[in-house]
């Protein structure tokens, strides 16, 4: 079959597909089933969009308040730095709380892949910012405690045309196991880019910590190993290259420590760090 007969084939198809079309009864039963299943569509790609968005804007303001903490190694007043990091936060949870309004009766997981990137962003941020306070790592339970949100709606029959009164509403939006897997993973290159930062400012106290810190979640990723979500398993040899550069950085603070001057002690770090093979893990 030649060109000019498949273009030929191909207008033959168009054709009668768009008499079809002219000739469907509107009023048939089928055509008014599709069409309820084309607006059911509709809205739910519409609601993913919009999600998605949202979700690009957790991301944003996250990722700008992990900036933001990264000075407190580098400023006298840390807690300064710590209190519009608090703020910056609470803006991003009021994003998440218009995130948990376009969930509101529906299932999550049909729209998991469209807020995900921005959850574990967040989860990322305020993960850090606990670090930072209490050298701890923060819990899910006490992430999703924050989560809570109150929304006002008019409350009374519909179709009146008096005032009616705000009725108080509470969302909550859970952070789910994965997200969270997923978030404290990245944590652990925020927390080998500090280690680089307090190196370079003379702080040899604080490496050891992290040390210690990244050496506990290795540990409790490999309890998990191949059963957790595939993405995890992806993020573990990233897990290990930063605690393995932390771990170097520990190495070269003890053993050479005292015979380099502390404002070189950045520079001796990153040429080591620069050896390490990427393709090796930590054992």
């Amino acid at each position: 079959m030649n060109k000019r007969e498949v273009e030929g084939c191909l207008r033959k198809n168009a054709d009668a597909a768009h008499d079809r079309d002219t000739s469907a009864n509107p009023s048939s039963p089928v055509i008014a089933a599709f069409k309820v299943f084309q607006q059911e569509l509709d809205t739910k790609h519409d609601k993913y969009e919009r999600l998605v968005k949202i979700s690009r804007d957790v991301t944003i303001e996250s990722k700008r308040t992990i900036f933001l903490l990264h000075r407190v190694t580098s400023v006298p007043d840390a807690e300064e730095i710590l209190n519009e990091a608090d703020v910056k936060l609470d803006g991003v949870r009021q994003k998440i709380g218009q995130i948990a309004e376009e969930l509101r009766g529906e299932d999550i997981y049909h729209f998991h892949r469209a807020f995900t990137p921005g959850v574990q962003e967040y989860v990322e941020a305020v993960s850090f910012l606990h670090y930072i306070r209490h050298r701890s790592l923060i819990s899910l339970e006490e992430i999703n405690a924050r989560l809570v949100f109150m929304r006002t709606e008019k409350v009374g029959p519909q179709g009146t045309a008096e005032a009616l009164p705000l009725g108080a509403q509470v969302l909550t939006f859970q952070v789910t196991p994965s997200d969270y897997l997923l978030g404290v993973a990245d944590l652990t290159g925020e927390l080998m880019r500090m280690c680089i930062s307090s190196v370079g400012n003379g702080d040899i106290d604080t490496p050891f910590q992290l040390s210690q810190f990244l050496r506990q979640i290795h540990d409790g990723f490999s309890y998990i190993g191949n059963t957790g979500p595939y993405e995890v398993s992806k993020k573990l040899h990233t897990l290990r290259q930063s605690l393995g550069k932390v771990e170097d950085a520990c190495y070269t603070l003890r053993v050479r420590g005292s015979e380099i001057p502390k404002h070189m002690l950045a520079d001796v770090f990153s040429s080591r760090t620069t050896l390490i093979d990427p393709e090796e893990g930590v054992v």
